[in-house]
């Protein structure tokens, strides 16, 4: 495709100096969120960083300014592509679906989904957030020890909503597989997506086995739901959940979805809605967990603005505080630590000069401490994201759900959810870390590398009485 941009004559990038042979290879392989926060802090907004053996090896071009992320996300999209091998070992196990598709199928899909993803429509799902949070709450009574892991509590729970808003009564069929195929899946694509050479995926070895073997279930029974609800359509049946609208969705100039799209945006919104959501949940609650002002903060706003009552989508705008706690939560711990582009035409960035066929790297999780936006930026602080405190800053001084065109559809369902789940949490429960240093790592989305244990305690006041709680 044809781009109009400059010619890229500005300086050379600085390189971050690694080993004779490999270059940072091993840096990134062993800590890659520690290594472009180093790159930043030694050379600057624009540095490249080589990775692998002479002949294989890989040159990224990072790009850590608010001003730069824009630039590539934004004003220049066009110029910047999802062409990179990770996006590719995506696409061949989740499908050609809004996170990777490109080109006039994205806009094509974009423009059948959209309607879907109003902020009329996606308030409707209020209430299936809230009935999936009040059974995990209700089940806490039960911890042992009174001590829960938020990791794995919120991945359950973020998991079980997102499928119920896509499924509807197929919800928990779909959980279970899920559960047991993701990790097989993503595992797979992080080992090939960061691999200078891979065997053909035909090829029969056994991790390309293990992972055609958990797409053969996962794709089954996306399949099997798929087929019953164009049956139930096709008698004048259906529902109202999001698989049925999006089964329904078409337009004169667009068409629909045929079976193959719809599975693949099923799976696109599973590994998206789920993952995204839990970690930015996971990591609010520990963090309260660690600083209990800002908890007691929290939970008085909630106390005064819900009582007993259950929360509505309306209620986001009368949770401020708690808003800025989940959006300080997602600078600290962007669910997508890392975004990678190729650029297709040479250009300038930040002043320097960026070659046709570079791949690029924004990294929201060290542009999310820049030193110049964000002071202390590893203290946690929910009133940097004040009203006043925000309209100072750059644009893409914080981009969780990235930017520009390719902008998360889901963002306002993430916020949705966030919201009305921590403050059902935290009405029910007060919070006390009982691990203080999570470690993590870049995969698809950000990991935790150990468990985020909590000790909770049935809180005091409105709301708690109808939530049983530990002792």
């Amino acid at each position: 495709m044809a781009v109009e941009t400059s010619a890229g004559v500005g300086a050379e990038v600085p390189v971050l100096a690694g080993a004779p042979l490999l270059g940072s290879l091993f840096d990134l392989k062993s800590d890659s969120l520690g290594t472009y926060l180093r790159a930043q802090q030694r050379h600057g907004d624009v540095v490249r960083i080589t990775a692998g053996p002479p002949g294989l090896r890989a040159e990224l071009y990072c790009v850590f300014s608010p001003e730069g992320a824009q630039q590539v996300l934004a004003s220049q999209a066009a110029n910047f592509r999802k062409d990179n091998p990770f996006y590719q070992e995506i696409r061949d196990s989740f499908g050609n679906g809004l996170l990777t598709s490109q080109d006039e199928d994205y806009l094509r899909q974009r423009r059948l989904v959209q309607p879907l993803f109003t902020r009329r429509r996606v308030d409707g799902y209020a209430g299936a957030v809230a009935a999936e949070t009040a059974s995990v709450v209700d089940s806490w009574s039960q911890a042992p020890g009174g001590v829960v892991d938020v990791t794995e509590q919120m991945m359950h729970l973020a998991l079980r909503a997102v499928a119920r808003i896509l499924f509807g009564t197929d919800v928990e069929a779909t959980v279970d597989v899920v559960d047991r195929c993701f990790p097989v899946i993503t595992e797979y694509v992080l080992r090939r997506g960061y691999s200078p050479a891979n065997v053909p995926r035909s090829w029969p070895t056994p991790a390309n086995r293990r992972a055609a073997a958990a797409l053969d279930e996962l794709y089954a029974v996306c399949d099997r739901i798929i087929a019953q609800r164009r049956t139930a359509a096709a008698g004048g049946g259906g529902g109202e959940d999001l698989l049925t609208l999006l089964a329904a969705a078409g337009s004169s100039h667009d068409g629909e979805f045929d079976a193959g799209e719809l599975r693949d945006q099923v799976l696109i919104f599973l590994l998206a809605g789920h993952e995204t959501t839990a970690t930015s949940l996971a990591f609010a609650l520990h963090l309260l967990a660690r600083h209990p002002a800002e908890q007691r903060l929290a939970r008085e706003e909630i106390s005064r603005v819900l009582g007993d009552r259950t929360p509505e989508a309306a209620d986001l705008d009368r949770l401020p505080y708690l808003t800025q706690v989940l959006k300080e939560a997602m600078r600290l711990y962007p669910a997508a630590p890392i975004i990678g582009r190729k650029a297709v035409a040479a250009t300038e960035v930040g002043g320097h000069a960026i070659p046709a066929g570079a791949n690029i790297i924004l990294a929201p999780w060290v542009t999310h401490r820049h030193p110049l936006h964000w002071p202390d930026p590893d203290r946690f602080d929910p009133g940097r994201f004040a009203p006043e405190a925000e309209a100072g800053r750059p644009r893409y001084a914080w981009f969780p759900f990235g930017g520009g065109p390719r902008a998360c559809i889901g963002q306002h369902f993430s916020m949705l959810e966030s919201v009305i789940a921590l403050a059902m949490i935290l009405r029910a429960y007060e919070f006390e870390a009982v691990d203080t240093d999570i470690p993590v790592s870049a995969a698809i989305t950000l990991r935790a590398e150990g468990p985020a244990r909590c000790r909770i305690r049935r809180a005091d006041g409105p709301g708690s009485s109808r939530r049983p709680g530990t002792a």
